[in-house]
């Protein structure tokens, strides 16, 4: 016998109702909130008092030794643990400036997690302290009108992978139809394309600067100077591939989204260190392309990395703008860069050589660009 759909639905319900009936279902459990998730009380860290001392924090509380160490004077200070677990040091008073330090806890080295500003780099292991200046520093965050600063992500054919620049627009740029002259410029090994923004504070004083009519309106583009995958090859291939880079796809993309000017005198390539090796060697070698060059404490190039340069300074002169090339007294580079002038004065190049107190720090490199940048375009 066969039973029709209806008649198989009906038997289903009846069996359903049978089960039903001699099982008693549990009754609903009433619902419960979890327990509201508990965070861990804020830490203020680094806190600056008007004195200029600066108080740094840790919550370490299994920790047995924490020291904050920072590039001011006597700059490794430990720091002593309080009943809740938080570590504290007051350091200071400070003079006004931009400053690396970093914890060391149980001697591991790290950032200080209250602290969002970080330095930039290839491995980053410093945050960053900043100090304004009462009258403002020429770094310093300042009212007066600010320029953009972009960051851009592009495909390199030269290098076969995805890279990375920033760029800074000049006040004004986005209200007007302007073409504006550009400054390439450089980190050194240790940092990255962001490097000069985030720590060096490029926009701000190039903001300042223009404010005060001291330096013309200009694009600056920053780019990863790291260019090889390896150092096989050494510095020298970094170079070369990274010129490589430039060249080939930096220059064109920032011409053809910026309106910039595209003549030789309306281009600068300046660099830092290994960025400042990277500047003279393709500046010099590329005087069609760059008018200004410039370098700081840098990584010079060897004499046959620019001989055709060197070998015809009447030439070299006649295209150049500028060279302008500076190191302090107490960099571990200033000997290498001493023996460089020597070399450009014994070939009849026109450079200017700038001498200053310090060592290879970034004090000193953002003082070279608020003195060179007023020098460019002029």
């Amino acid at each position: 016998m066969f039973m029709n759909t209806t008649q198989l639905q009906a038997l289903a319900f009846s069996c359903l109702l049978f089960t039903l009936g001699g099982t008693s279902l549990p009754s609903a459990e009433p619902a419960t909130n979890p327990p509201p998730r508990r965070f861990p009380v804020p830490v203020r860290s680094p806190e600056i008092q008007p004195d200029r001392t600066v108080t740094f924090r840790l919550s370490a509380p299994r920790a047995t030794e924490v020291v904050v160490s920072g590039q001011w004077a006597n700059g490794r200070t430990p720091m002593q643990r309080g009943s809740n677990g938080v570590w504290s040091a007051t350091v200071g008073p400070l003079e006004p400036g931009v400053y690396e330090y970093s914890f060391s806890v149980d001697g591991l080295t790290m950032i200080d997690p209250g602290n969002p500003s970080i330095k930039p780099m290839r491995e980053p292991r410093t945050s960053i302290l900043h100090i304004p200046g009462q009258p403002p520093l020429v770094f310093d965050f300042q009212p007066v009108p600010h320029g953009t600063v972009r960051h851009h992500t592009y495909f390199s054919k030269p290098l076969d992978r995805q890279r990375e620049l920033v760029v800074y627009t000049p006040p004004g740029y986005d209200q007007t139809r302007t073409k504006y002259p550009v400054l390439y410029l450089q980190h050194g090994m240790g940092d990255n394309h962001a490097t000069w923004t985030v720590h060096g504070k490029a926009h701000w004083i190039l903001d300042n600067l223009i404010a005060q009519k001291r330096a013309k309106p200009m694009i600056i583009v920053m780019m990863d100077g790291h260019a090889a995958t390896s150092w096989t090859g050494g510095l020298t291939n970094n170079t070369a591939l990274f010129e490589r880079d430039l060249l080939e796809e930096v220059i064109p993309f920032v011409e053809a989204n910026y309106r910039v000017r595209k003549e030789p005198a309306s281009r600068a390539l300046v660099g830092l260190s290994m960025g400042g090796g990277q500047a003279l060697t393709i500046g010099l070698n590329h005087l069609d392309i760059f008018a200004w060059v410039g370098g700081f404490s840098s990584a010079v190039p060897s004499q046959e990395a620019i001989k055709t340069a060197l070998d015809q300074p009447q030439s070299t002169n006649r295209k150049l703008k500028l060279l302008w090339i500076a190191c302090g007294r107490s960099d571990f580079l200033i000997k290498n860069n001493q023996n460089f002038i020597s070399l450009l004065e014994s070939k009849g190049i026109r450079h200017e050589w700038v001498l200053t107190d310090g060592g290879h720090t970034w004090p000193v490199w953002r003082q070279y660009l608020a003195e060179i940048a007023p020098r460019l375009f002029r």
